[in-house]
């Protein structure tokens, strides 16, 4: 982490808005640590402030994710960020995807440390040891899910717990992933243990978007799942650590503590109507005119804003011209032909199949409900939700922890389902993995899954060849991270090396 992550170094303060839509992430503040922090509501406004860099990540799992995966297969008018990153490039140490996702994410943990290190310190004039506890606790669980991002992505990162300087963070090398892992687990537990189980909601305190205990729970069952991959021969995320059995009793605990339930319809997980349902762990909070989300245009084409009866501008902030981003052939057969009996809803509602120039992924869109422009949908970004712990504890089954086959298949046949598609029995990995494509189709996990499945070689190779594309390199292990950011390298020359493949 260098100078230029500091462009927000002083706490992103957020007041909360007398509404029932969320917790308000804007920054309102540019108030230091020593003169602030004088009262409970000081420390309220400072924790709020810690979840702002949050409304960066649906970006990071759209144009990080999904564009690296089998799921697009993107077109391009020009020289577009995003090519080098669908292409599988060597050549994107600048890609302002790669950059800014490694400052956003640092900016998170500087926010979540200036917090903590206040409440280490100024605490007292809060008055309520338990609140202590649980801001203490928000912002640990924040600063973690910033580092298991940041770790998913470039692998070695630094580990920086307390508010360092610019000169100070010049100094501090990159961290074996173990020790990113432990770090980062120490953080979810202490955050597991402390937060609470649900909020209360009242005129006064807006709690909805808030890290609770299962919230904690499911991101480090996650981080479990993940750390227990494939290490692919490099320092990614995968360090083929077996901890499926840690992650599955995480994932039933979410399961049986009752707080959540599977919808039966799956249109309206995603309904602007249904926010903060039964399936939502955590998600990332957007108001419109308040903070507005730009996810839901991210992989539209321009031209069908424009094609509309009233054409919608500013879908992007910069522009990507006549390029397009079409769902891949090998994704829409798979949604049409791979079924028992039935039509899979998730592809109708996923997918527009109809739009001349190619399906593109249309989840988030509703007319409607637009803002004051296209990058100002009142829309949340779900992060985790409760068909993805079930899925993910069938994915720990299959590799050995407690269960049968026949409870994989009863997971993924309540899934495919509610899909209208049909059981399957004896599921594999592959299949599971087939399932969890078609049903998390524009929710960022695509790339990740194959990732910690070890697959994503062999998949994406396989892809390739049976959508005859050219365009896109070969892929290879070094790909499973980005690079990291060239901008870093230069800052103190030597302090970081580059992650291997990438120029």
């Amino acid at each position: 982490m260098k100078t230029k992550i500091y462009l927000f170094m002083l706490p992103l303060l957020a007041l909360m808005v007398s509404c029932e839509k969320q917790l308000d992430q804007t920054p309102v503040s540019s108030i230091t640590t020593e003169n602030f922090y004088s009262n409970n509501n000081d420390f309220l406004q400072g924790v709020n402030g810690a979840y702002a860099q949050l409304s960066a990540y649906p970006s990071q799992a759209l144009w990080l994710g999904e564009m690296r995966s089998d799921n697009i297969n993107a077109t391009s008018d020009g020289n577009r960020d995003w090519d080098g990153v669908n292409n599988f490039s060597p050549n994107i140490t600048t890609v302002g995807f790669i950059t800014n996702a490694w400052k956003n994410n640092f900016n998170g943990i500087y926010n979540a440390n200036n917090v903590l290190q206040a409440l280490e310190t100024k605490s007292s004039v809060i008055g309520d040891e338990s609140l202590v506890k649980r801001y203490t606790a928000e912002c640990r669980f924040l600063r973690a899910f910033y580092y298991f991002q940041l770790l998913r992505l470039y692998g070695q990162v630094p580990i920086i717990s307390t508010v360092k300087s610019a000169t100070e963070v010049n100094t501090i090398p990159r961290s074996p992933v173990a020790d990113v892992y432990t770090f980062i687990e120490a953080d979810l537990k202490y955050a597991a243990d402390n937060l609470p189980t649900t909020y209360a909601v009242n005129n006064s305190t807006i709690n909805i978007g808030r890290a609770t205990s299962y919230a904690a729970k499911g991101i480090l069952g996650m981080v479990y799942l993940t750390k227990s991959g494939p290490d692919y021969g490099i320092n990614g995320p995968g360090l083929n650590s077996n901890e499926y059995s840690k992650a599955a009793a995480l994932f039933d605990e979410i399961i049986s503590g009752g707080a959540y339930s599977f919808i039966e319809n799956y249109t309206s997980i995603f309904s602007y109507s249904n926010e903060n349902n039964s399936e939502v762990v955590f998600d990332v909070q957007f108001a419109s005119s308040i903070n507005g989300a730009g996810f839901p245009s991210h992989l539209a084409p321009v031209a069908y804003w424009t094609s509309l009866p009233v054409p919608l501008s500013n879908t992007y902030g910069n522009g990507y011209g006549s390029s397009t981003f079409p769902v891949t052939a090998s994704l829409v057969k798979s949604y049409t032909t791979n079924t028992v009996s039935g039509t899979d809803v998730r592809y109708a509602f996923n997918v527009a199949t109809t739009y001349t120039k190619g399906p593109f992924i249309k989840k988030y869109i509703d007319i409607s409900k637009k803002g004051t422009n296209g990058t100002d949908w009142p829309i949340n970004f779900i992060v985790l939700r409760y068909t993805d712990v079930l899925l993910m504890k069938a994915e720990c089954i299959l590799h050995g922890a407690a269960g049968t086959q026949g409870d994989v298949d009863a997971i993924v046949n309540k899934v495919r389902a509610r899909a209208g598609v049909g059981a399957l029995s004896n599921v594999t990995l592959a299949t599971l993995m087939d399932e969890r494509q078609r049903e998390f189709l524009g929710e960022g996990l695509r790339w990740n899954d194959l990732v910690r499945s070890g697959l994503a070689v062999t998949r994406m190779n396989a892809w390739r060849i049976a959508d005859g594309i050219t365009k896109i390199n070969e892929i290879v292990a070094n790909y499973v991270i980005y690079p990291v950011p060239a901008a870093e390298l230069q800052t103190t020359p030597g302090l970081y090396l580059q992650n291997p493949g990438y120029n």
